[in-house]
């Protein structure tokens, strides 16, 4: 027997060890508050124990914890009438996982079966995961040299990489041989980067005149987050698949891929599969948290408070610019973000940072308000000034 256990030392953890949290607070054991404006990587999207999340998780874990789907399970049903409430009319289809790399995983495969061809184009900075097929067509090389060294060295070599916004580069990327376009509408790690309008309404167009398909990782910017349900929906722009996880079920692993008719179409039984995707419990915690999103209003919540925040911190010394949408945002800093975190920490405020060392990385729970907003400010221009 072990004597002891250790993890593998892959996490870079700060100071701070939560034993509870509520709405968009955490304590730790000796009751030090700290206001948390990380979300846990943007999962606590309904705040922390969201007592409708809560009930729901409760009391679907007393009727049934779980079966797999080989059975027609209610929950899953229920959901499915509240994703078609809010998710964009012609993506009809979906299929559930259990986190955004799967999502975006099958979302590659699903094009690359509907067009016949292999190559992907991805954006400079983007992010989509830690599976091998996700690391291979991420748009950072370190991330790519990851997929390399566990053998995904053919995958990588069918990624072709844009430099981000980069239009006229675009162009030449995508042609006859280009199975799909994937992008982040506002990139996550890269420190909450919105790729520009016109790029991303050129790349559907690209999309359609080679015949490639058109994926939006929407694993961070959806559900509300920057001021609609989706990216897409705020942009006018119709992806022929979308990705969704992270916050979906408030802190369950649910991942989501939304697909339209074209790439639905062939599609039979065995055809993919996941074994706990679409859960009885997460499921569940899914419909509520998007109840709550719908009846809370917290889409439009996200874009009222994110406009707040980023209108008072762009006039705050030390900070260079800020960007983003909604609550999703990104504050460049004259000074390392990791630095201004830990100070932040210090001073009772949780926040991230980002692959930019330059960039303090917001992603609060929608449930934010005025309140919270003015905390982290005040906060800020202590540690700023």
């Amino acid at each position: 027997m072990l004597k002891e256990l250790s993890e593998l030392p892959v996490y870079e953890r700060l100071d701070f060890r939560p034993v509870r949290g509520r709405g968009c607070y955490l304590w730790d054991a000796a009751g030090r508050r700290v206001l948390d404006l990380y979300a846990g990587h943007a999962v606590a999207l309904t705040g922390h124990a969201h007592p409708r999340v809560a009930t729901a998780v409760a009391e679907q874990a007393e009727r049934l914890l779980f079966y797999s789907n080989a059975l027609p399970l209610e929950p899953r049903e229920h959901l499915l009438e509240r994703l078609a409430r809010l998710a964009p009319p012609e993506l009809g289809h979906l299929f559930l996982v259990n986190s955004g790399a799967e999502a975006n995983e099958q979302a590659l495969a699903l094009a690359r079966r509907a067009t016949g061809r292999e190559r992907v184009v991805v954006i400079e900075g983007g992010f989509h995961g830690r599976t091998l097929a996700t690391l291979a067509c991420a748009g950072t090389p370190r991330h790519r040299e990851l997929a390399r060294r566990a053998g995904g060295g053919a995958l990588a070599a069918l990624t072709d990489v844009c430099p981000f916004g980069d239009t006229r580069a675009l162009e030449s990327l995508v042609t006859d041989r280009t199975a799909a376009v994937l992008a982040e509408p506002v990139q996550g790690l890269a420190g909450a980067r919105p790729l520009p309008t016109e790029f991303l309404c050129r790349a559907r167009e690209l999309c359609d005149a080679a015949g490639a398909v058109l994926v939006f990782d929407e694993v961070q910017s959806g559900c509300g987050r920057t001021g609609a349900f989706t990216a897409a929906q705020r942009l006018g722009i119709r992806p022929d698949a979308i990705t969704l996880a992270k916050g979906i079920a408030s802190g369950l692993p649910l991942g989501v891929l939304l697909v339209s008719d074209r790439l639905a179409e062939g599609i039979g039984k065995g055809d993919l599969g996941s074994t706990f995707g679409g859960g009885p419990v997460p499921c569940a915690a899914a419909a509520a948290t998007l109840a709550v999103l719908e009846e809370e209003r917290l889409a439009e919540r996200a874009r009222e408070i994110g406009a707040l925040i980023a209108g008072a911190a762009a006039r705050l010394p030390g900070v260079r610019e800020v960007r983003g949408a909604g609550l999703l945002l990104g504050l460049v800093l004259d000074r390392p973000a990791a630095q201004v975190q830990r100070e932040l920490l210090a001073q009772g405020v949780l926040a991230g940072t980002s692959a930019d060392p330059s960039v303090l990385r917001l992603l609060p729970p929608l449930v934010a308000g005025e309140g919270e907003a003015g905390e982290f400010l005040a906060a800020l221009e202590r540690v700023l000034t």
